[in-house]
C-alpha cells in the first residue's frame, strides 16, 4: 500500500511538473495570447523573439530569470494580475466600505427599492434608495426600516433631490436623513445649492484629536455642469451658513467646521442619462470637471454615470479617470425594483434609440426635462403637449375648447374640475401653500394641474396600472438598449435573471477583461476583437473578485 501510495504521488509529481512547463511556454499564436489575456487574474510576461520580433505572453510565475524558460525571447513588459475592484480608486472603496468602485443610483420614487439597497450592501456593494417624490410618511417608514437591517454598515445611502417648488419639504426630507443617520447621502437634480444640501452636510460636524474635520455623514453630489460641480466642490457660502446658524439649524462650531472643507467627498459627472440629464458626452464632462476638481479641491473624487449599459462603457469610464461608476437604467428593469412587472418588461424590450426628452414634474414650470422610455408609451408626446399649452395661455379657461376636450379624453381620461379635485387633496396634505398660490394665480393652479398628469404617469407604471399603460412615465437612457443588447441570447436576457448583484457583477468583471485586453495591445501583443468582447455569465459574489 505504501509503495503504490509513493508511486502514485511521483506520478502526480511528473504530471504536475509538466503541466508547469506547459503553463509557463511562451504563446506567440494571436488566439493562444488573446486567451491568456482574458485570463485577468495570471500576470504575464511580455516577450518579443529577436529573431521574428513577434510578441509574445508567459505565465507568471514561470521561470524567475528573464534569460530562462523562454529561449532567447526578451522581456519587453509585465501584464499584472487585474481585479475588478482595482479598477478605480481604492481609497473610494475604503472610504464608503465597499469591495467594488461602483454605485447603483438614486431612482426616484422608490425604485431603488429598500429590498435594492439591502441586497447591494450585503454584497459589498452600495445601493442609493430613490426617496424623490415619496410621500414624508413613506420615506420615514423605508429609511428606518434600512436603518435597522443595516445597522452597523456603512455601504448605503439616501437620495436627496433638488425640489425648487417645495423647498420647506426638502429641508424637511434633510432634517429625516440626519435624524436616522443616514450614513451617505446622494444630492441630485441641483442647479444651486440650498439649505436642505448644507443642513446635510454640516450638521454633526466635528474634529478628532488631531484638529482635523470628521464628518458625520458622507455627502455625494450627481451633477452635469462644471459650475454646479464648483460649489459641491468648495465649503458651503457664507451667508448660507449664517443663515442655518440663526435658524436654529446649525451651531456657530458646526458652521465654523463646514466653512472649512468641500461639501461633498465625492462629485459624480451625470452624462446622458434616464430621468434629469443635460445629454452631454461623459468623454467631454468627465475630464473638464477632473481637472477642476484639480483646481479647487484636490480631494474630492469623481465618478462617472450616464450611458453605462455595457462593461465597454465602463471600461471607457474608468480610462478617462473616474474614480467610481453609477449606474442607474439598467437596475430599473433588475427584479428589485420598485419597476411593476409590465414596466420591467417594457424596459426589456427598449433598445438604443428608444427614448425621448419630456416635461419633469418637479421642474415643469422651469422648462426642464427628462428623458423617457419612448417605446409602448405616448407619455413624452403628451407630456409636451400640456407644456406648450402652459407657455402659450394663461390659465386653463383660455384653453381652446377644442384643446380642453382633447386633454380631458385623450391625456387625462377625466374632466379637469375631477382632475383639480384631485390635485387639491393632494396639495392639502403636502403642501397648502401651493393651493393659496394656485387662489391667487390662474397659471399656477393650471400647472398643478398638469403635474398631476406627470406625476400620476410614473406612480401608473410603478404600480402596473392596465388601463395606463400608454400613460406610463419610465426614466430611461440609451444605456438600457445597450444593455439588452449586450445581454441578448445569455442569461441576463431574461427579465427573471436580472439581479442588482449580476447586473454589477457582470459589468465590472467585462470591463476588467476590456481593460486588460486594451493593455495587450499597448504592449503590442495582437489581441483579437473577441478579447474586447465579455459575455454575461452567472457570477459568484467572491469568484468575480479576489
Amino acid at each position: 500500500m505504501a509503495k503504490k501510495l509513493t508511486t502514485s504521488g511521483v506520478t502526480h509529481a511528473h504530471n504536475y511538473a509538466d503541466q508547469s512547463r506547459h503553463d509557463a511556454a511562451v504563446r506567440f499564436e494571436p488566439g493562444e495570447i488573446t486567451a491568456l489575456v482574458r485570463e485577468i487574474r495570471s500576470p504575464l510576461r511580455v516577450l518579443q523573439a529577436p529573431s521574428t520580433g513577434r510578441k509574445g505572453v508567459q505565465r507568471i510565475p514561470g521561470p524567475e530569470s528573464d534569460g530562462g524558460g523562454h529561449g532567447d525571447a526578451r522581456l519587453v513588459g509585465v501584464l499584472p494580475a487585474l481585479y475588478p475592484e482595482w479598477l478605480g480608486s481604492r481609497q473610494f472603496c475604503r472610504t464608503h466600505h465597499v469591495r467594488f468602485p461602483y454605485l447603483v443610483g438614486e431612482m426616484s420614487t422608490g425604485i431603488a427599492t429598500t429590498k435594492m439597497v439591502q441586497t447591494l450592501a450585503s454584497a459589498g456593494l452600495m445601493g442609493l434608495f430613490g426617496a424623490g417624490g415619496l410621500r414624508e410618511q413613506v420615506l420615514r417608514g423605508s429609511v428606518e426600516q434600512l436603518a435597522l437591517t443595516l445597522r452597523g454598515r456603512g455601504n448605503w445611502g439616501v437620495n436627496l433631490i433638488h425640489s425648487p417648488n417645495e423647498p420647506a419639504s426638502e429641508v424637511r426630507t434633510a432634517r429625516l436623513l440626519v435624524e436616522l443617520n443616514v450614513p451617505v447621502v446622494s444630492m441630485s437634480a441641483y442647479l444651486d445649492l440650498t439649505p436642505a444640501v448644507v443642513l446635510c452636510m454640516a450638521r454633526g460636524l466635528c474634529t478628532d484629536g488631531t484638529g482635523r474635520v470628521r464628518r458625520a455623514r458622507r455627502v455625494l453630489a450627481k451633477v452635469s455642469r462644471p459650475e454646479t460641480a464648483e460649489r459641491f466642490m468648495s465649503p458651503p457660502p457664507a451667508p448660507l451658513l449664517r443663515q442655518l446658524v440663526a435658524d436654529g439649524e446649525l451651531c456657530a462650531e458646526e458652521a465654523a467646521l463646514a466653512a472649512r472643507i468641500p461639501i461633498a467627498q465625492d462629485i459624480t459627472v451625470e452624462a446622458d442619462s434616464g430621468g434629469h440629464t443635460d445629454n452631454r458626452s461623459l468623454a467631454v464632462m468627465l475630464p473638464a470637471i477632473r481637472t477642476l476638481r484639480d483646481r479647487v479641491a484636490g480631494s474630492v473624487r469623481v465618478g462617472a454615470a450616464g450611458g453605462l449599459g455595457t462593461p465597454a462603457a465602463v471600461a471607457a469610464a474608468f480610462a478617462l479617470g473616474a474614480d467610481y461608476v453609477l449606474t442607474g437604467s439598467v437596475n430599473q428593469a433588475a427584479i428589485e425594483s420598485g419597476m411593476s412587472e409590465v414596466g420591467r418588461h417594457m424596459l426589456v424590450q427598449a433598445d438604443i434609440t428608444d427614448t425621448a426628452m419630456a416635461p419633469s414634474a418637479d421642474m415643469f414650470e422651469m422648462g426642464v426635462r427628462v428623458q423617457v422610455l419612448r417605446r409602448g408609451t405616448m407619455f413624452a408626446g403628451r407630456s409636451a403637449l400640456l407644456h406648450e399649452l402652459y407657455q402659450t395661455y394663461e390659465s386653463l379657461e383660455d384653453i381652446p375648447a377644442h384643446r380642453r376636450t382633447q386633454i380631458e379624453k385623450q391625456i387625462f381620461a377625466a374632466p379637469l374640475e375631477t382632475v383639480w379635485a384631485q390635485t387639491s387633496r393632494f396639495w392639502a396634505d403636502r403642501d397648502p401653500d401651493q393651493l393659496a398660490l394656485a387662489d391667487r394665480n390662474a397659471k399656477h393652479r393650471m400647472a398643478l394641474v398638469f403635474r398631476w398628469y406627470l406625476g400620476m404617469s410614473s406612480r401608473w407604471a410603478i404600480a402596473g396600472d392596465p388601463d395606463r399603460r400608454a400613460d406610463y412615465q419610465i426614466w430611461c437612457g440609451p444605456a438600457m438598449g445597450a444593455f439588452n443588447r449586450w445581454a441578448e441570447g445569455s442569461f441576463l436576457a431574461a427579465p427573471e435573471n436580472r439581479g442588482v448583484v449580476q447586473i454589477a457583477l457582470n459589468l465590472l468583471e467585462g470591463a476588467a477583461v476590456i481593460t486588460r485586453a486594451h493593455q495587450g495591445r499597448v504592449c503590442g501583443l495582437p489581441v483579437a476583437a473577441r478579447g474586447f468582447h465579455f459575455a454575461p455569465r452567472r457570477l459568484s459574489e467572491t469568484g468575480a473578485a479576489r
